[in-house]
Formats: C-alpha cells, sequence, structure tokens
C-alpha cells in the first residue's frame, strides 16, 4: 500500500484534525461555562461576567445541590431506573439478538420474528395509544413506567444481531462438538467475544435512561417520583421557584438560581462523564462491527 505523503495530503490532514478540534472544543463550551457558572459567586453570575472560568471561587452552590432533597430523591429515581432498565434492556437484547442471528436452516421462523422487530422501527403506535397502554396496565406512577415501554431497544437487537453474525460459525461448531448446549455456547464463548459490541450497546443504555426526560413528565404523577432530568427540566423552566426562603442566610448570600441549577446540571453529567472513558475503547469497534452483516 502506497502512503502519499504530498504536501496536499499533509495539508489535508492538518486542517482535518484542526477543524475536529475545534469542534470539539466547540462542543464542550457550554459545559466548561456551566461548571464555571457553578463554581461562581452569585453577585458575580448575576453581573454576567463568568465565562469560561470561575469568578469569585465558592462552593456554596454544590452544598446547597447536595442537602436540596428533591435533587437527592430524583438522583436516586434516576440510579434504580439505570439498574432496573440497564438489567432488562440487555437481557432481552441479546436474547433477542441471538437466535435472530441464527440461519434459516437452525431458525426457520427467523425471518417473521425479524420483521416482526423491524416493523416496530418503521411505525409507532403514537404518544396517546402508548399512554393509553402504560395506564390501563397499572404502571402509571411507578418505576416500571420509565423502563417497560422501552424493554426491547430495537435498534440495539439489530446492531448485536450483525455482530453476532459476523463471528466464525467455526467456533461454535467446535463447541457443539464438545458437548456445549445453545445456553453454554452463549454465555462462555460468544458473549465474551462480543464484549466490544456489549459494550457500545452499554454505553447506549446508560446514556439513554440517565439522559430519559420525557417519559418522567406523562407517566409519573407525583413529582417525588421524576427522574432526574425530568427534575432538572423542570427547574430550568420554573428557576425562579426552586430557591425557598427558609433556607440558611450564610448559603444565599453566594447562591442564586443560576449557580444552583448550574451545579445540579454538572453533577447530572458526572455520571455520565465517568463511565463514558472506561467504555470509549470499544465503542468504534462495537459500533462499526455491528453495523454490517459478517
Amino acid at each position: 500500500m502506497k502512503n502519499y505523503s504530498t504536501i496536499g495530503s499533509r495539508t489535508f490532514t492538518i486542517l482535518n484534525y484542526l477543524f475536529l478540534s475545534l469542534a470539539a472544543f466547540a462542543c464542550l463550551l457550554p459545559l466548561i461555562n456551566v461548571l464555571a457558572v457553578s463554581f461562581s459567586s452569585k453577585s458575580a453570575a448575576a453581573a454576567g461576567y463568568v465565562n469560561l472560568w470561575p469568578v469569585e471561587f465558592t462552593l456554596d452552590s454544590y452544598v446547597y445541590a447536595l442537602k436540596k432533597q428533591e435533587f437527592l430523591t430524583a438522583f436516586l429515581v434516576s440510579i434504580k431506573r439505570i439498574g432496573l432498565g440497564y438489567i432488562i434492556n440487555m437481557v432481552l437484547t441479546v436474547f433477542i439478538a441471538y437466535p435472530l442471528a441464527k440461519e434459516k436452516s437452525e431458525f426457520s421462523a427467523r425471518n417473521i420474528y425479524a420483521w416482526f422487530f423491524i416493523v416496530t422501527m418503521l411505525f409507532g403506535g403514537g404518544l396517546i395509544p402508548t399512554y393509553m397502554v402504560v395506564r390501563y396496565t397499572g404502571l402509571i406512577d411507578s418505576i416500571w413506567a420509565l423502563i417497560i415501554p422501552n424493554a426491547v431497544p430495537v435498534f440495539n437487537v439489530i446492531l448485536l444481531m450483525n455482530f453476532f453474525r459476523g463471528l466464525p460459525k467455526e467456533i461454535e461448531e467446535a463447541a457443539y462438538i464438545d458437548g456445549c448446549d445453545y445456553w453454554r455456547t452463549l454465555f462462555k464463548i460468544v458473549l465474551p467475544l462480543s464484549l466490544p459490541s456489549i459494550a457500545t450497546l452499554s454505553l447506549f443504555v446508560l446514556v439513554g435512561h440517565w439522559n430519559g426526560w420525557f417519559d418522567g413528565l406523562i407517566y409519573m404523577n407525583s413529582t417525588s417520583k421524576w427522574p432526574l432530568q425530568s427534575y432538572l427540566r423542570s427547574i430550568i423552566i420554573n428557576s425562579d421557584t426552586m430557591m425557598s426562603a427558609s433556607d440558611e442566610l450564610a448559603t444565599m448570600r453566594n447562591v442564586s438560581n443560576r449557580t444552583f441549577n448550574a451545579a445540579q446540571v454538572f453533577l447530572a453529567a458526572v455520571p455520565v462523564l465517568a463511565v463514558y472513558p472506561f467504555l470509549q475503547k470499544y465503542f468504534m469497534k462495537g459500533l462499526v462491527m455491528g453495523s454490517v452483516k459478517g
């Protein structure tokens, strides 16, 4: 393979890296500004002095946020949602993708079930019918309303199915010759080989559940059962109602609705920022390998 190291190719590479670096920095600017505001004093934030660096550094907004019962309750709801939702989503995704990855000679009804799931990606029942189903199944105002309606992420199923189909058939055949059944082959061979794709789908599921806010608004009658993102949306839209007159005066001197909300928004982003670096190395590999049929 020839290595084209002409002036034009080097210039293109430099400009490409420069453009991507500027684009990445532009994506980080809002988060950096929110972080700077959260660490700034009430007066500095109100005067518009805060840009990308805190002014009159203080931790009062974070102290107040971590004492706020509504924030902590919503945070715990989201943690519970992720714990239950991740297990259900991944178990159903694996158990659906594995048989669909088989050839028609091994699973005669494969095409029927495959189209059954694909149709759900093309046509949806709509918001009102979905709400009625959730309501009449008794899920309203329960944590299951945030999980059951999206229990089977069909896009993830297709990615994992294509990844399974790309694995060498000889590996499974050798396992069957050695006496493994389908269950042992799945758990002992297929899933360990599919770690990049599993990690990628895990990131999709975790971020999807953590960032979900609309279902909390329509399925939860009590604000105490809102997930974190639904709570954050409410404080941004109704920011004037979040601070109460009964709070400690020492805290109120350096905390405003803007700095307080910025602290909560950044705290809500911390879990995703903490998880992503551990899964990032698998992300592109798993996504690309699962996007084409092997």
